[in-house]
């Protein structure tokens, strides 16, 4: 069947540069839209977020207050903060607890370190940790080592490059008792000293702020959770209901597992911001921050490849695309090329300064001078790189038996 000539020039006029170019501007209002939007979440959520400080309470000093278990897996941290990290645990104000550090199969003095400080206070034991059974990843069996030794009622699990304040754990205590919690997660004050540090510790702290409040991780009727394993209290018994560290031991992030899981059984999860209580500064390379990054990021949307290909997708068409547009932009208008790009520079201007406020706001949460919130499409294209190498193929992604492609020694 023939068509018109003003048909196929109607259909061509929907390809036409001109219509492709409107498309594009449209797009870039429409993501300058949504980072305002991300800017009123990020204010309305740091306004309903609690900086949690020091309790005044001093009833949890005394004997015969519950008995804690602060775990601690060491795997080769001899040249981190492994001592000061063991010292300020043990200077816990709090009555009543023990320290139990697994060294896990360390290569360098970690284990020399660990045994050296428990024979100078009984509270403190030393774990030798055991080859990997088949089926484990390392931090989950090292943490279930520990687990079969600890006597107490409440389980801390924390990384031995925490450093607490002397009234950490008393306070954890008694905001989990005040509030019926059954599990409690602090998020410290993430320390930065390199340039990388700071371009990416803001991002990672403004997405899982993001994340806790998209999901209302804090609200009971919620059974989504999420938790920090560098400071996560748990009773007991709620822990054993949810499968102990034998139901993750081959989940490369436990402690959102553990935290998913909790939430699941009806528990009471509270998580707190306590840069006052606990500090940490989890990379101090590039390399550190590139390896552990790569290793969870797909781990965090459960291995799932469709997801993972929408995020990826969506950060850099939302956060990278615009700030490469408006540089270009201008570039282009500077020698005299294109006069239709100043409808472009605005709006794609606009996302990326809505992205550097937010950050900015970020930075301000983790110390870091606001002037690294410039480099905000640096962070987050950083980010989504990350994601993408920690996405091996599609045809492993949702494969519970591929798990296992990470080190098991972690």
């Amino acid at each position: 069947m023939s068509r018109s000539p003003s048909f196929l020039t109607c259909r061509l006029s929907v390809y036409s540069p001109g219509s492709v170019f409107t498309l594009l501007i449209s797009a870039l209002w429409f993501v300058a839209f949504v980072w305002l939007v991300m800017v009123v979440i990020t204010l309305v959520g740091l306004s309903r977020q609690r900086t949690l400080s020091a309790t005044t309470n001093l009833r949890l000093t005394a004997s015969d207050a519950p008995l804690v278990s602060i775990l601690v897996p060491a795997r080769n941290e001899e040249d981190r903060v492994l001592e000061p990290c063991i010292r300020s645990i043990l200077a816990q104000d709090y009555g009543n607890f023990e320290v139990i550090a697994v060294d896990d199969r360390s290569t360098d003095n970690t284990g020399t370190i660990l045994k050296t400080l428990a024979m100078s206070d009984e509270r403190l034991r030393v774990i030798e940790g055991e080859e990997l059974p088949p089926g484990w990843l390392g931090k989950p069996y090292a943490m279930q080592q520990a687990l079969s030794h600890a006597r107490g009622e409440w389980i801390l699990a924390t990384d031995a490059d925490m450093i607490f304040e002397a009234a950490a754990l008393r306070t954890a205590l008694d905001r989990a008792l005040e509030n019926n919690a059954d599990a409690l997660t602090f998020i410290p004050r993430f320390e930065t000293g390199s340039f990388w540090e700071r371009v990416m510790i803001p991002t990672w702290e403004w997405v899982f702020l993001m994340f806790t409040i998209v999901y209302r991780v804090n609200d009971p009727k919620s059974d989504r959770g999420a938790g920090i394993g560098g400071f996560f209290l748990v009773r007991r018994t709620v822990l054993e209901r949810a499968g102990g560290y034998e139901g993750l031991k081959d989940e490369v992030m436990e402690d959102v597992r553990l935290a998913e899981r909790i939430k699941r059984l009806g528990a009471r999860l509270m998580i707190d911001r306590a840069p006052a209580l606990v500090r940490t500064r989890m990379y101090t390379t590039f390399g550190e921050m590139w390896e552990c990054s790569t290793k969870n990021w797909f781990s965090g949307v459960n291995f799932s490849f469709p997801l993972a290909l929408l995020c990826v997708g969506s950060m850099y068409l939302g956060a990278v695309g615009p700030a490469l547009l408006a540089l270009v932009s201008v570039l282009a208008l500077a020698l005299g090329v294109g006069a239709e790009l100043n409808l472009v520079v605005v709006p794609a201007t606009l996302s990326w300064l809505l992205q550097v406020l937010v950050l900015a706001i970020a930075s301000r949460r983790s110390a870091v001078s606001v002037v690294y919130a410039l480099t905000a499409p640096l962070g987050l294209a950083l980010k989504r790189l990350c994601a993408r190498r920690s996405c091996p193929n599609t045809s492993s992604c949702g494969s519970r038996s591929r798990r296992m492609r990470w080190p098991a020694t972690d």
